[in-house]
């Protein structure tokens, strides 16, 4: 792996906490359960962490392994993201401010993903928006790059 890239999700949009995030990442999801689930249930989807509002850190899928969370992108011409890439997802939306305790969470998640894969350096770390651009926005505006990139040294 040589990517680290860095999502914000949030089920159903807008809100947080409940089941619904693992429930899509362990391919679960009841489709009747909220009317948006309707389109997403058939979708196969994974990230390798999630960090939750509160800090939790889940694991879904062996750092070493691939992860379903890129989709269509591409890295510096290169396609198939999730072919090298390691995925963090943000419990969060585009425009909410992401909460202190995931910044540092995500700080000490990303110096343990780093330690495993050197190849990741900070210019290999970015957002799901700039792997897919037109596509996706996350992490969003809301995000403070400068502040993630000062806690974990990158």
């Amino acid at each position: 792996m040589d990517l680290l890239v860095i999502h914000g999700i949030c089920l159903p949009p807008g809100e947080f906490g409940g089941p619904w995030i693992d429930d899509l990442f362990n391919n679960r999801i009841d489709p009747q359960a909220h009317p948006y689930f309707r389109a997403i249930a058939d979708q196969r989807v994974s990230a390798h962490l999630l960090i939750r509002r509160d800090g939790e850190l889940i694991q879904y899928v062996d750092l070493h392994k691939r992860a379903w969370h890129a989709g269509a992108s591409s890295f510096a011409g290169r396609p198939r993201c999730n072919d090298y890439s390691v995925g963090i997802e943000l419990e969060g939306a585009d425009r909410v401010p992401y909460e202190e305790v995931q910044y540092r969470v995500l700080a000490q998640a990303t110096e343990e993903v780093r330690s495993r894969f050197p190849a990741i350096g900070s210019a290999r770390i970015v957002g799901h928006s700039d792997i897919a651009p037109g596509r996706k926005t996350d992490p969003g505006p809301a995000f403070d790059w400068g502040y993630f990139r000062r806690l974990s040294k990158t």
